[in-house]
């Protein structure tokens, strides 16, 4: 996603419950959930920062953050969640994919949450369609699982005399089976006279 993209989608979203009247503090608060630990989000908080000051929203000032963090901890997820609600937050950015989006997803209807994720949205539940997406539910994805034949290409290329090459997923991300299958079809589903490692 593009810098500019991002900005209008974070600045809209927490723009948009203050526009229609939403009881909120006085100074919107912007929920920000993981399932990763605040070393790892640091760079993306960083962006997030940026992009909310280019939209006017300057932390301190007329925005606040509020962080939930799992710290690999999914089981975790749902509870960090629900406490976002409880504290009434005007958005909640999700900074992991799937395993936060899904969580904030389950918690609340009404408040609006931004998601950047990985994969196929609809696959893992977070919307009902791409054309119509429905809910309060707002993002991008950048479909990994897409690309995977490209990548296993790609390691052809750089090991062409290679005969296994290993695949890391999280089982913990509910698209990882998913992930998995089409790393594995790649790796199997070739022309004639192709030759991939084996998966």
């Amino acid at each position: 996603m593009k810098r500019r993209e991002f900005i209008t989608l974070l600045g809209g979203a927490v723009a948009w419950p203050l526009a229609a009247g939403a009881q909120q503090p006085a100074t919107p608060v912007v929920g920000l959930l993981s399932a990763r630990s605040p070393v790892v989000d640091v760079p993306l908080i960083s962006v997030i920062r940026r992009a909310l000051n280019d939209g006017g929203f300057i932390e301190g000032r007329n925005v606040a953050f509020d962080y939930r963090w799992a710290d690999g901890q999914y089981d975790r997820m749902t509870g960090l969640a629900a406490s976002l609600v409880r504290q009434q937050v005007a958005v909640i950015v999700t900074m992991d994919g799937d395993p936060s989006a899904l969580a904030a997803k389950a918690a609340t209807a009404t408040i609006p949450i931004v998601v950047i994720v990985g994969n196929d949205p609809v696959h893992s539940g977070l919307v009902t369609s791409l054309h119509r997406p429905g809910g309060n539910l707002t993002g991008t994805s950048t479909f990994l699982a897409d690309v995977e034949p490209k990548r296993l290409g790609l390691l052809q290329e750089l090991r062409p005399n290679a005969k296994t090459t290993a695949a890391l997923v999280n089982p913990g991300v509910a698209s990882s089976d998913l992930q998995m299958k089409d790393i594995r079809s790649a790796a199997g589903g070739n022309r004639a006279g192709d030759h991939h490692p084996e998966c």
